[in-house]
């Protein structure tokens, strides 16, 4: 991983996670004012970018985000998407008040940063832009979705991969306390299955699942664990039920829906108990996890997990196309 150490060492918050990595500082600055780590932002129109800005500026930050800052945003960002562009204006301003610099360019922005947060909504653009962030060679946080498509998804990882440059995505979803406690705490003993649900919204430039689904399968995989072998849908209107049949016979469910009320959740079945897995809990504990993500430079969530996320939404759009049929997740996938 190739960051910029110099910077990272005048940061007493770092020193810890750094040593804890193997990494020795060059030397230490006996001045006690310390130099952030700063965050660019691409992508001003989504609630993510105001959100994380705020956490990450406040006056008096908590403790696992002190040692950042943002320092300059690139606004676009979607240009055909009305409910993501016309975002834009406001939520510069909103961040103009956190002292951030906006600039004209990505170019510009990777120039000014240690790392990235690539916010942008709409992921069509998604490919060109995390390019251009690899090619400078910046970690970078990448959000729902990933792109537009699996088959970009998979090459943003693989470009990131061959050039040794740190990537990180998740849902904010994944970090429900009741979902981590499942997966790495064994709260219900060996997980039998899982039912998620979330809200799931379509938008034309994008597969069903990508735009907003997203968050209730990555919910479903938290708990399972990676290892789906096949999917199968069934679709109206207002509802997507997805079934997903693990390699070890068990089976995990996503209910996306389109009418009623907009929550999050599910249930997780253990041989222990069963656990409601409770409600959305904000952004702190995913900006927690970029954080540390940024101080290690090794994602907290493993790339093949994430592929087989969005694998699994892709499979679910293949079995929509086909009547409800099942989908082999191996044949999205390429192997």
């Amino acid at each position: 991983m190739k960051l910029n150490r110099r910077r990272f060492i005048k940061n007493s918050t770092v020193l810890g996670a750094l040593s804890t990595f193997g990494i020795s500082p060059f030397s230490l600055s006996a001045s006690p004012k310390v130099d952030p780590i700063k965050i660019g932002i691409i992508g001003l129109d989504t609630s993510h970018s105001p959100a994380f800005t705020k956490l990450f500026n406040a006056e008096n930050p908590i403790t696992e985000l002190a040692g950042f800052k943002v320092v300059a945003a690139y606004p676009y960002g979607s240009k055909d998407i009305e409910s993501s562009y016309s975002r834009i204006p406001d939520y510069i301003q909103q961040v103009k008040e956190f002292g951030v610099e906006i600039t004209d360019s990505i170019e510009d922005l990777l120039e000014k940063v240690d790392v990235v947060l690539l916010e942008t909504n709409d992921g069509k653009p998604r490919f060109e832009q995390a390019r251009k962030v690899i090619r400078a060679k910046k970690p970078f946080f990448i959000d729902k979705p990933v792109a537009a498509s699996f088959a970009d998804t998979k090459e943003i990882y693989k470009e990131a991969t061959e050039n040794q440059v740190p990537i990180f995505s998740a849902s904010s979803l994944r970090y429900m306390k009741n979902a981590q406690a499942v997966r790495h705490d064994s709260k219900i003993g060996k997980v039998l299955g899982c039912d998620s649900f979330s809200p799931a919204t379509l938008e034309a430039g994008h597969p069903d699942l990508f735009w907003y689904g997203i968050h209730g399968v990555e919910i479903l995989f938290t708990v399972m664990g990676p290892g789906c072998e096949s999917v199968t849908r069934t679709s109206t209107g207002e509802t997507d039920i997805v079934v997903g049949k693990w390699k070890d016979g068990r089976i995990g469910t996503f209910r996306g829906m389109r009418a009623g009320k907009h929550e999050y959740g599910g249930t997780a079945f253990g041989s222990e108990g069963n656990l409601v897995l409770g409600k959305y809990e904000g952004y702190e504990p995913l900006a927690e996890k970029i954080a540390e993500f940024f101080k290690s430079g090794i994602s907290p969530v493993d790339s093949t997990e994430t592929l087989e996320i969005y694998a699994f939404m892709e499979a679910a759009d293949e079995s929509k196309r086909r009547g409800g049929e099942a989908v082999e997740i191996r044949s999205i996938l390429g192997i």
